[in-house]
């Protein structure tokens, strides 16, 4: 029996491998080809829309519509590897610009929000350096901050990519600091998932067939004079809104047991 287990583990790990190599192979081809980066993302936005048609929203989830009319323009807080069904969540016809990370593999990211009719800026907004600066940061934050200007809603993702996950980072409230726009944590859940554990993020992969909750926090504002102690206290209470509504999020799709 036990040769047995141990056979198919090592079957399992050869397929994985060989999935590694092969993606390894064409993902250069893909990302030099406009055609092929643009076919997958329609692909993507399809599966997307078949997930989210097949995971009903469960009682208890929050009112989007609701909380949009009462405080837009916002500033829209995800964690990362939490966020792949969001854009199908988001009322049609409400204006969203999302911050996008400039590398390669997230202009698929980009690509697919076109598809749901939202607009990407490309930049990180973790870190206020020189190296963030380098990324683009500082050039998105005042792209986001025109758009809440405009009357649009802002999406981002609060914790810094490949940094401390479920750590906001300081770009975000940055952004509500200089736009006087409030932040509002929101997490979304489905009870069929695939969290791919090696990640450094969990990054969780939505499934059809199942249930789906969003739930949105309370805003969060931060004054146009906050110094540096502030700025840190509201990073942290952003942190613990975002823990709170993800914890409560797949505590209602699973049906109470998280």
């Amino acid at each position: 029996m036990v040769p047995r287990v141990l056979d198919d583990a090592h079957r399992k790990q050869r397929s994985t491998g060989h999935v590694k190599t092969f993606w390894r192979k064409i993902r250069k081809p893909l990302a030099q080809s406009r055609f092929a980066k643009n076919a997958i993302a329609s692909l993507l936005a399809q599966v997307l829309r078949f997930v989210r048609l097949t995971n009903p929203m469960v009682e208890g989830s929050s009112s989007v519509e609701a909380v949009n009319a009462a405080l837009a323009p916002a500033i829209i807080a995800l964690w990362h590897g939490q966020h792949i069904l969001a854009p199908c969540l988001y009322p049609k016809g409400q204006g969203l610009t999302a911050m996008v990370s400039r590398s390669a593999d997230a202009e698929l990211n980009a690509l697919v929000l076109e598809r749901f009719g939202l607009e990407a800026v490309r930049g990180s907004g973790g870190r206020e350096t020189s190296r963030n600066a380098d990324k683009g940061g500082a050039r998105a934050l005042i792209a986001l901050k025109r758009a809440l200007d405009s009357g649009k809603n802002v999406a981002m993702i609060a914790d810094i990519p490949h940094g401390t996950p479920r750590q906001a980072g300081l770009g975000i409230i940055t952004l509500a600091r200089l736009s006087g726009r409030p932040l509002v944590a929101a997490a979304v859940a489905t009870s069929r998932r695939k969290v791919l554990e090696k990640s450094w993020d969990k990054t969780t992969i939505n499934l059809p067939f199942g249930r789906s909750a969003i739930i949105l926090g309370d805003p969060i504002y931060i004054a146009a004079d906050a110094g540096e102690e502030e700025m840190e206290l509201k990073r942290q209470e952003l942190t613990a809104a975002l823990n709170e509504v993800t914890k409560e999020a797949y505590r209602l799709v699973d049906g109470g047991s998280k």
